[in-house]
């Protein structure tokens, strides 16, 4: 698959570092970002870690969407994301994926030397599919029931796996509809988007049947909740769960693994390429 400038065979599953320049974030909220805004040397040398250890994508999220989120401004997820952008696309060889649903952002990333467009809303918002198109970049499409600030009151599904699949395949249909290529999408279930642990369980299971098998998929578990009520372990111990839901959806068809550990799960990666 064509990133921009860069090109990546997806029949080999790849690691994709967390680059959180908020505040907020549930686990590194603040490491990248002071009361003065993003801390872009910092950033930089995170990101330059992260492509050492292993990550071949690195995602750079402007707006928390952990449960209970507040949302920010276009402009403010602008001013934190754009900069950062642009001076990794200068400094450092990797694949760069924008967290974003903004389509204005969308589109002065690509320009920037953004890579791909990883979008928790699925496109959804106003114009988002259009900028996506007009952007040429492939993108990734979540699923999530409800929105970040309320998705984890009570979500419910009749048949989560359907459900999930269902959606995602309806917004590949609005993706095709408005002009991207089959070619440039990739989906994800959206672990711990409106869901609770036996949705995000069950999905795990059958993470083949998520888009009948023909995109390549992208799975972000890292240190979630969800790990913490199954192990009984804090935020600071999460990563042996961690790094056990990557070997279980790499063996269940997931392409990209989105994570805040990356030397640990890029060791998963090749431990699991080597058994195959």
């Amino acid at each position: 698959m064509k990133f921009g400038s860069r090109k990546l065979d997806l029949s080999f599953p790849r690691v994709m570092g967390i680059l959180n320049v908020t505040p907020d974030s549930f686990y590194d909220g603040g490491k990248l970002h002071d009361s003065h805004g993003v801390l872009k040397e910092r950033v930089l040398k995170v990101a330059e870690k992260m492509v050492f250890d292993g990550a071949d994508f690195l995602d750079i999220g402007g707006e928390s969407t952990r449960p209970g989120a507040k949302a920010v401004s276009e402009q403010e997820e602008m001013d934190r994301v754009l900069p950062i952008v642009e001076a990794i696309a200068q400094n450092i060889d990797a694949v760069i994926s924008v967290d974003t649903s903004s389509p204005s952002l969308m589109l002065e990333a690509a320009r920037k030397g953004a890579g791909l467009i990883n979008d928790v809303r699925a496109l959804e918002r106003a114009g988002a599919v259009e900028a996506a198109k007009d952007s040429g970049l492939p993108v990734c499409l979540m699923h999530m029931q409800g929105m970040p600030a309320t998705m984890q009151e009570n979500p419910s599904y009749s048949d989560v796996v359907a459900e999930v699949n269902n959606y995602l395949l309806q917004r590949v249909d609005a993706c095709l509809q408005a002009g991207i290529a089959r070619e440039q999408i990739i989906l994800d279930p959206g672990f711990g988007f409106g869901k609770t642990d036996n949705h995000n369980l069950a999905l795990l299971k059958k993470l083949e049947l998520c888009g009948n098998g023909e995109f390549p998929l992208l799975v972000g578990m890292s240190r979630k909740s969800m790990i913490g009520r199954l192990l009984g372990r804090d935020l600071a111990d999460r990563m042996p769960g961690s790094l056990a839901l990557a070997m279980v959806a790499l063996r269940n068809g997931a392409s990209i693994i989105r994570v805040h550990d990356v030397a640990e799960t890029a060791d998963v990666v090749k431990i699991f390429q080597l058994a195959q």
